[in-house]
């Protein structure tokens, strides 16, 4: 267990370090916290969608942690978190990493620590970059398999190492061409994705409604994908896709809580900034959350949850929340089975 206050001694006797600009302090984990995280199954992992929030302070971060410091000097804090043990890393949708940038990220982490990491957007938008209200004539580099390996795929691959987790292959919107016919899509998907390196999992995140159905669950199938069950409000609610879900062998569950409600992503962030509490938690999809990774981990499986700020207004609260959810629900079961083992008894 961390140390429980930032003067507190650790166990070789030295007082936690404040806050420097070249380093960002850890804040202080409430036992209650340390003991929630205790009990998650070693296979859920769960994080957040960035670490960069200086509204976490005093949840993630010591208070004196400094905002400027948070980016380039704050993912070993929160790593350091006993309950957030992934993160979503999104800057690989705007900017190609090299691998050297990946190995500073993963040496920052425990071994067990695991990234969630995104496709460059040229890679699954079909239209080429530019204003939304520009004539913007088709992307080339859409579903381009050498495109997405050479910019992100193999760098993430050689940096984190065992750290990657995910490669998550995040579509926007898709025009109406495109969702009208779904088995064409399907193909391309299936094309796309097994020509790219064998070794990551790779998850897949529509946003249209109309791309779920036969056709893309065989494509998955076919190439040993998995659907990125996402809270956004183009897309069915979250826990009426998570009850739909059942578990594949030897793939992960991955989950990703983007958005809660209906509005969009600018009107949630100034609704819940600066995301340093809960404002609109909401319990039954953290209880279809904890009931997928339970039956998860039932059947062998890992399982990766990463939450946005813009789901409930503070990502971490939000992961604790579902913490708490996993432990009610191993406590409920562990009550039938004690409750089956005296009736049994009886008879």
């Amino acid at each position: 267990m961390r140390p429980s206050g930032p003067d507190q001694a650790d166990l070789f006797g030295a007082p936690e370090p404040p806050s420097t600009p070249d380093r960002v302090a850890p804040a202080a984990i409430p036992p209650a916290v340390a003991d929630l995280a205790a009990r998650i199954p070693a296979a859920i992992r769960m994080g957040t969608s960035s670490w960069t929030f200086p509204g976490w302070r005093g949840q993630v971060y010591r208070e004196d942690a400094p905002a400027r410091a948070l980016a380039s000097h704050g993912l070993a804090a929160y790593g350091a978190h006993p309950a957030l043990r992934a993160v979503g890393l999104d800057r690989t949708w705007h900017q190609p990493m090299p691998a050297d940038a990946f190995a500073h990220l993963a040496a920052q982490v425990p071994d067990d620590f695991r990234f969630v990491v995104k496709l460059h957007a040229a890679s699954t938008s079909p239209r080429a970059p530019g204003p939304p209200s520009a004539d913007r004539g088709p992307n080339p580099l859409f579903l381009d398999p050498a495109f997405a390996r050479d910019s992100v795929v193999e760098p993430a691959m050689a940096g984190l190492g065992a750290r990657l987790g995910v490669v998550l292959v995040q579509f926007p919107p898709l025009p109406d061409s495109i969702v009208a016919d779904p088995a064409g899509f399907a193909a391309a998907l299936v094309d796309f994705v097994t020509a790219l390196p064998a070794g990551p999992v790779y998850a897949v995140e529509p946003r249209n409604r109309g791309i779920l159905g036969g056709h893309y669950a065989r494509a998955l199938r076919a190439c040993a994908a998995v659907h990125c069950l996402n809270g956004h409000p183009t897309m069915p609610p979250l826990a009426a896709q998570l009850e739909r879900w059942s578990p594949r062998p030897g793939l992960p569950l991955m989950v990703r809580w983007s958005l809660g409600g209906t509005a969009g992503y600018e009107a949630m962030r100034q609704h819940y900034a600066p995301f340093s509490r809960v404002v609109d938690p909401d319990p039954a999809t953290r209880a279809a959350i904890a009931r997928a990774c339970l039956a998860q981990t039932a059947a062998g499986g890992e399982s990766l949850v990463i939450v946005n700020n813009k789901a409930e207004g503070c990502a971490p609260g939000t992961v604790l929340g579902i913490a708490a959810a996993l432990v009610a629900a191993l406590d409920d079961e562990a009550g039938e089975q004690g409750t089956c083992a005296v009736a049994a008894r009886s008879n």
